[in-house]
């Protein structure tokens, strides 16, 4: 046991597993389902709806409240839990009060920030946008254990094996302490079922009262997490498993991540790139070798040195990180020059800040000679934990408050596009605005009713008026013509075709990208009558005028199921060249008491013919 560990009991709550402290963990569990309990009561039991907004009770009126009370009552009985009888008494009340306050800042303006209408993303309780809340609870893990070790030791930076022991210790704690709780569960369940066939349903009655599940749980949460107290060295034991189990699929990550990259040159960027969450994907990976460096790594201490394959694979696995931090920083350059700032790329390039600290850090231990041996093998690599789990603090704090919201900048940067002509108003995302910014986008779709470019204008006070974000509703009048490519050069489809459309057209939001869809005027039963072929990458469209003399589609030709996808045709590329043509079917059609009716041909596919 360390030094530290033994500090853990000398405050005014006694040592682990003593009755005062037991005492209190058991005390903070049931009063924080109580006040969880009334929160959800206050929402009328769950049952809110847009119809039902008036049934609802203080809080949870007041969303502005609400939100930021519900995150501050999840949360901070588990930074009480986990806090008391390791860290001082005077260090645990400050640092609730800086937990509080923090989740209250950010709750607020998570809330205060969304748009009012009822109809907006965070119209029901709690009312806290996504992701936001799961970052607020990093966050706090992170400041946990940063302050306990501090509090341990009696400094400012503690020791680095003090850091790591408290943090996995931790992580392994609510792990188990999350599955005794559902264990819990699932027995209460098993129980209330058994005595419901023998004709008693009082058990299973009471596990559907909130004023009982909801307390019993975090009582169950607060047992769990003294129980694991308890048995530290039991704890210890399941970390250590655990942590020699994950180093060995270093190795694994380690070969795939270089594997990947090898390849890079020979494949190209193209196929990562047409992914279209390229990003995303190398920050995984990028994530999972951090994880897995720390794993091998632990506290640094001689005596918890791996074995010389995992120390060599330490070391290349962080120099892998800043080619996969740069392909993540480059492919985000790329979204964003083509289709500007949104709040989800906002938060990716967060994350890859953060990624490219510990990329530099890692990198930089990695590269040291190579002849150091013992305690100082990548020893750098603990300075840079610390430090860049301050700056993931800092990054979220600004991510999550009026410093750098997401929503504010992407709505300014959107908005500037479409003034410069980067994008045109028929493909501009006015529901972003209304439905998906917040206050910053209804104040900008706001500004646009008065643009000098009447189509924006127009676009930007219809879609004022759409009260619904899923509500299908023409909100300008955007040149379709524009939209596709009509071939053969130079012709021209049928009247009544190629006009200004409806954003409610099919042929709109189909052909919405420019050069999307390929177009063309051909007359397929020999009547005379010209019909349109309309081509996609996966379809050819058949448009032609029903009885009221309207365009309406009224067949779609997909390339065979059976073919692999690369040796499907390119259909735009097929209609553009003129190689489509008319073909008698390989079945005919019947007709049932004087109605025509054809037949639905259903493929199946030789193994393996498809992907």
């Amino acid at each position: 046991m360390t030094d530290a560990t033994e500090a853990t009991g000398r405050n005014s709550l006694g040592r682990n597993g003593t009755p005062a402290l037991a005492g209190f963990r058991l005390a903070v569990g049931l009063l924080q389902g109580a006040a969880l309990w009334w929160l959800y009561r206050s929402t009328n039991g769950g049952e809110y709806s847009r119809v039902s907004a008036e049934h609802l009770s203080w809080p949870a009126t007041v969303p502005e409240l609400f939100g930021p009370l519900a995150m501050i009552l999840v949360m901070v009985p588990v930074l009480l839990l986990a806090g008391a009888g390791r860290m001082r008494i005077r260090t645990l009340l400050f640092w609730i009060i800086g937990a509080t306050a923090f989740l209250a800042l950010l709750g607020w303006h998570g809330v205060a920030a969304q748009s009012p209408s009822e109809y907006g993303p965070t119209s029901r309780p709690p009312f806290l946008p996504w992701p936001m809340p799961l970052f607020a609870a990093a966050a706090l893990f992170i400041g946990h254990h940063l302050i306990l070790p501090a509090d341990l030791e009696r400094k400012w930076i503690a020791a680095f094996p003090t850091y790591f022991d408290t943090a996995w210790k931790a992580g392994v704690q609510l792990a188990l302490s999350i599955g005794f709780t559902g264990a819990f569960w699932i027995l209460l369940h098993l129980g209330s079922a058994l005595f419901k066939v023998i004709g008693l349903e009082f058990l299973e009655d009471l596990i559907e009262q909130s004023w009982f599940s909801i307390p019993v749980t975090t009582l169950m949460f607060a047992v769990a997490v003294h129980l694991t107290d308890v048995r530290d060295g039991l704890i210890r034991g399941v970390r250590s498993v655990a942590l020699m189990l994950l180093s060995w699929l270093l190795l694994l990550m380690t070969v795939l991540a270089a594997g990947f990259l090898v390849a890079l040159p020979f494949t190209g960027l193209q196929g990562l790139w047409d992914t279209g969450s390229a990003t995303a994907l190398v920050l995984s990976a990028a994530a999972a070798l951090i994880i897995l460096i720390n794993t091998a790594y632990q506290d640094g201490r001689e005596d918890n040195l791996p074995p010389r394959v995992l120390q060599w694979a330490v070391r290349v696995a962080a120099v892998l990180l800043t080619p996969l931090v740069i392909l993540a920083f480059w492919g985000l350059a790329l979204r964003i020059g083509q289709h500007g700032l949104t709040p989800d790329r906002i938060i990716a390039l967060a994350c890859a800040v953060i990624g490219a600290a510990y990329a530099g850090g890692y990198g930089y231990a990695a590269l040291e000679p190579l002849t150091r041996k013992g305690l100082d093998w990548m020893q750098p690599l603990e300075r840079t934990n610390v430090l860049t789990a301050g700056l993931a603090i800092v990054v979220i704090l600004a991510l999550f408050s009026p410093i750098a919201d997401p929503a504010r900048l992407s709505v300014a940067d959107q908005v500037a596009r479409l003034e410069r002509g980067v994008v045109k108003p028929a493909q501009f995302d006015f529901r972003f605005l209304r439905f998906e910014s917040g206050k910053a986008g209804e104040a900008a779709l706001q500004r646009l009713t008065t643009s000098t470019d009447p189509v924006i204008a127009r676009s930007a006070r219809n879609m004022r008026q759409v009260k619904d974000r899923w509500e299908d509703r023409d909100i300008g009048t955007p040149d379709l013509r524009a939209q596709y490519e009509v071939v053969p050069a130079g012709a021209r489809l049928p009247e009544g075709f190629d006009v200004v459309l409806p954003a409610t057209d099919v042929r709109y939001r189909m052909c919405l990208a420019e050069g999307r869809c390929v177009a063309r005027s051909m007359d397929l039963n020999n009547d005379s009558v010209p019909e349109v072929l309309v081509a996609t990458d996966g379809a050819i469209q058949l448009w032609s005028r029903n009885g009221q003399n309207q365009w309406a589609q009224v067949g779609t030709w997909s390339p065979d199921y059976c073919v692999r996808r690369p040796e499907r045709p390119d259909l735009r590329k097929a209609l553009r060249e003129g190689s489509v043509g008319v073909a008698a079917p390989q079945w005919p059609g019947l007709t049932a008491d004087g109605q025509r009716t054809t037949l639905h041909f259903r493929p199946v596919c030789e193994p393996g013919a498809a992907d």
